[in-house]
């Protein structure tokens, strides 16, 4: 297995990006040294040469570059197996990857701030919020009942692992962008609440809700 690479990992990211801060834990969570490039305008030149499509987070490893938060996830996990993402345990292994599609594939996109955004033009500013905030209930409905019965501290066990990497971040957006209503989600509030005490956590989640400007290449 490859140790951690001599040159230091280059992370083009954006604080409020929910992808770039799951990747940004798992970098914590195994102790790895990276540089943070925060991308702070549309079409970043240095951004665009590693990442064509123009989305955070990318991921720069020497001459290695990976795009897509799923990608630089498990690319990390390969590479460097300290703090494992993945339980061992077959079943809870499937659970972890069944949390992370459906964050990344039925809640994200559909919240993202270029979609909703385009939602107010097409339809009207009014249909925004509770278009976003429908899609957010819809699958932490999903999220509530896959995790019944496997949740410990954190959301497979007492271990964090890749599902809490996509949780934290999108129950963050959900309390504090789109204040959804969190009432029938006792379970993923008992994890919010297990988040806040993680150090790694506190710190990436700190930053506040900005202009939705701010949004429209992150993904």
């Amino acid at each position: 297995m490859e140790q951690e690479s001599e040159t230091t990992m280059k992370l083009f990211s954006h604080p409020m990006s929910s992808c770039s801060r799951r990747v940004r834990l798992a970098l914590h969570l195994k102790g790895l040294k990276y540089e943070c490039i925060n991308v702070t305008s549309v079409g970043d030149p240095e951004l665009l040469k590693v990442n064509p499509m123009g989305y955070v987070p990318a991921l720069v490893d020497g001459t290695t570059e990976v795009s897509d938060s799923y990608a630089i996830l498990l690319y990390l996990e390969e590479k460097f197996p300290q703090h494992a993402l993945l339980p061992q345990d077959l079943i809870k292994k499937s659970i972890n990857y069944q949390v992370a599609s459906i964050v990344s594939s039925s809640i994200q996109p559909l919240q993202n701030m270029t979609l909703v955004n385009y939602i107010g033009e097409l339809v009207s500013p009014d249909e925004k919020l509770p278009w976003a905030q429908y899609h957010i209930r819809k699958g932490f409905v999903a999220l509530e009942k896959l995790l019944a019965n496997h949740a410990g501290k954190y959301a497979t066990g007492d271990e964090i692992f890749l599902a809490d990497l996509y949780l934290a971040p999108q129950i963050d957006n959900a309390l504090n962008r789109y204040s959804v209503d969190m009432t029938d989600f006792p379970l993923l509030l008992k994890l919010n609440k297990a988040y806040s005490e993680v150090l790694s956590f506190q710190q990436i989640l700190a930053d506040k809700p900005q202009e939705p400007s701010d949004f429209i290449k992150l993904q």
